[in-house]
């Protein structure tokens, strides 16, 4: 008899023991992608059961207390991870005679939060060259970090800076090495070619590029090309095109980004926009609206 009762005793200690272990006495949390849950357990003395339900199977109920598992065995879920976050953020250059302009606004997100207010999308490779990229903040930062070095050793190897055609196959040379693991980055790379002619080059994900007279990137693009298929292309109209000057092309690129911001949540807060002449870049900030 006594042997009897040890043996109920220690069944009943480690019952207890493996339903402590599990966060509750009375119930087993279950997580799962849907939510929370839990499942209600009791002991017999001899098996740790889970409360039936209605339409239970009355033989299935009993259950060693050692094999649950959070989770798995009653609530299946699927873990994800993604390398890449999107943090949003619009830019935009435009080529012109004899100058480029670059701008992207400031704002950085995450779903439906914003991180800062306060953070360029724009970063100057040379006095006469600026790379504009909307995306992944780290992987933005990853790719500005690997081109400063390229421009540094390329600087004192050459004893001069980098023209901005060789900028641009660079560019596109870096990106297409990742190819396999690309930098989540949208790129435009604006700057002054050897002949002093503006030039604006425009990316995908892994490294294709071309010269265009303008190029858009990031969560506000469709808002941009249409509006800058008008003005800066020139495409469907009857009056005479004629080149614009630099003021009145960054009043165009503040109207743009005020559009955007109007219907993509994650453009505004502030502009930068950089003016590239054969003298070096001029930066202005436009505000934008904050909410």
């Amino acid at each position: 008899c006594t042997e009897q009762i040890r043996v109920t005793m220690t069944s009943i200690l480690t019952a207890s023991a493996a339903v402590h272990a599990r966060n509750g006495q009375n119930c087993v949390p279950i997580h799962s992608s849907e939510g929370g849950a839990s499942i209600s357990v009791h002991f017999d003395g001899s098996n740790l059961s889970v409360a039936q339900s209605p339409h239970a199977d009355p033989g299935s109920s009993a259950i060693d207390g050692s094999g649950i598992d959070h989770g798995v065995t009653q609530a299946p879920y699927e873990r994800r991870f993604s390398p890449y976050e999107f943090n949003g953020g619009t830019t935009l250059a435009i080529s012109g005679p004899d100058y480029a302009v670059v701008a992207a606004d400031t704002r950085l997100s995450s779903g439906y939060e914003i991180l800062s207010r306060n953070v360029s999308k724009l970063h100057p490779l040379t006095g006469r060259c600026v790379l504009g990229s909307a995306g992944c903040k780290t992987d933005v930062d990853q790719l500005r970090s690997v081109l400063d070095i390229k421009m540094k050793v390329y600087a004192h190897n050459h004893r001069k800076p980098m023209a901005t055609p060789s900028v641009a196959q660079m560019l596109g040379n870096t990106l297409y090495y990742k190819r396999f693991f690309p930098y989540y980055s949208f790129n435009v790379l604006a700057g002054i070619d050897s002949e002093g002619k503006g030039a604006v080059y425009s990316y995908d994900a892994i490294g294709s590029f071309e010269r265009t007279p303008f190029s858009a990137s990031g969560s506000g693009q469709s808002f941009l090309i249409p509006l800058m298929d008008n003005v800066i292309s020139h495409k469907n109209r009857l009056d005479e095109r004629r080149d614009l000057p630099a003021e009145e092309v960054v009043e165009i690129v503040k109207d743009a980004f005020l559009t955007a911001g109007e219907r993509d949540i994650y453009t505004g807060d502030a502009v930068d926009i950089m003016v590239i002449t054969k003298d070096g870049i001029d930066k202005q900030t436009f505000q934008l609206k904050a909410d």
